[in-house]
């Protein structure tokens, strides 16, 4: 019995002593290299909540939504989708009206007149956005997708002049319902986007 508990001893002390070397190891890596312009643009990227009232153009609606989740030169889309399913949807309000992105395409198309900020504005700088996107996914991909595609939009804004946050603090089961969306569809997030106050 006494050998048992000086061999289970020997042996935790091994696995303390192994634990903490591998925890000590570290690797030294070399300064990023931030010259490229891609590399400039994730370092200027940051989140934004001061709009100013100037409004977005159709063109440069145009710019985010293809970013988002547009048709690419390869035939697929801006974005990767799990198994390529490509079911990513967005909604944006865009003069007071709620239209679907369809990226195959590049069209707009009129979705509904119902007021969707009372689901959106819990923040008081929301209401100050011209424009507002909003991801909609299946329950298995659509973080993955919305969070691939919020990205995109991010960095766009963020090489344009323009300012954007993204937002999980909404009402989903209200924007569901709203939306008439299937059982299978989630609202994943909301992103506002506008000029900053200058």
């Amino acid at each position: 019995m006494i050998m048992n508990k000086n061999i289970f001893y020997v042996i935790l002390g091994t696995l303390l002593i192994s634990t903490s070397i591998c925890k000590a190891e570290s690797i030294n890596l070399p300064q990023a290299d931030t010259s490229s312009e891609l590399m400039k643009i994730i370092n200027a990227r940051k989140s934004g909540r001061t709009y100013s009232n100037k409004p977005i153009s159709k063109q440069e609606l145009s710019n985010v939504l293809w970013a988002a989740f547009g048709s690419n030169s390869h035939g697929t889309r801006t974005i990767p989708t799990a198994r390529n399913k490509q079911n990513l949807r967005i909604f944006v309000i865009y003069e007071n009206k709620v239209w679907e992105y369809d990226g195959k395409n590049n069209i707009l198309n009129k979705y509904s007149d119902t007021d969707l900020m009372p689901y959106l504005a819990s923040q008081d700088f929301v209401k100050d956005a011209p424009v507002h996107i909003i991801y909609v996914g299946d329950k298995k991909y659509g973080e993955v997708h919305s969070g691939s595609a919020y990205e995109n939009v991010s960095l766009y804004a963020a090489a344009n002049g323009l300012s954007s946050v993204v937002r999980g603090l909404i009402d989903r089961d209200g924007l569901h319902k709203a939306l008439e969306l299937n059982d299978d569809e989630v609202v994943t997030y909301h992103q506002t986007l506008a000029y900053p106050q200058e």
